[in-house]
Parts: structure tokens; sequence; C-alpha cells
């Protein structure tokens, strides 16, 4: 994170999310050889003014052993992005998590193709 927040160098939104992007895609589940991205775990991505940056997440399950460690490695890896003021991250279980939610590349990784 940048340490003099008034030299913040506001950056287009969609270059932003496309950054934020590749740094999500660096988070994989311990117990699954697929990035967070391609799994499906991420519902949604927004950008604001001045680069601060909304998370809407979930869990492959609400008992998940990773339930902690998964959401800040996401955040840490987001705040280290150049030029980010600040990262929300909010963890949500509605709707749940399913198989349907992975990419293709995660379906044809993990062999459901």
């Amino acid at each position: 994170m940048s340490e003099n927040k008034t030299n913040l160098t506001e950056i287009p939104s969609q270059e932003m999310k496309e950054k934020v992007i590749n740094a999500i895609k660096q988070v994989y589940d311990p117990e699954i050889p697929v990035d967070v991205y391609e799994l499906g775990l991420i519902y949604e991505i927004s950008v604001y003014p001045v680069n601060n940056v909304y998370i809407l997440m979930t869990l492959t399950s609400p008992n998940c052993p990773s339930a902690e460690s998964i959401p800040s490695e996401i955040k840490e890896k987001i705040e280290q992005i150049a030029d980010i003021n600040h990262v929300e991250l909010e963890l949500t279980f509605d709707p749940p998590y399913s198989q349907d939610m992975m990419s293709e590349a995660a379906k044809l990784e993990l062999g459901f193709l």
C-alpha cells in the first residue's frame, strides 16, 4: 500500500480491475490446485475512485479450514498493487458455492470436463 495517500495516481478502473484479478489469481485454495478466481469464489470486484477496491467473495464451504487465511491472503495481494488506496473484502455464503461457478479452465484442471 502506498505510504503517502495524497500522492496516489488514480488508475482507470478497468486497468485496476485487471491488476486486481491478476493479484487474486496468485491465491490458491490449499486443498485444490486451482486459483480462487478460476474456482469461482469471487462474486464481485468493484473499483471506486482513488483506487478503492471492494471484493465480494465466498468459500467452497462455511467450514472451510482456510476460512481465515484465503480472504486475508487475497486482501494482502491486492494491497501490494501500486497505488491501491483501500481494500474492503466481504465474505458471503449467499448464494452458496457450487462447482458450476468454476471456470472451464478450472473444470478442465480438476478433471470435470
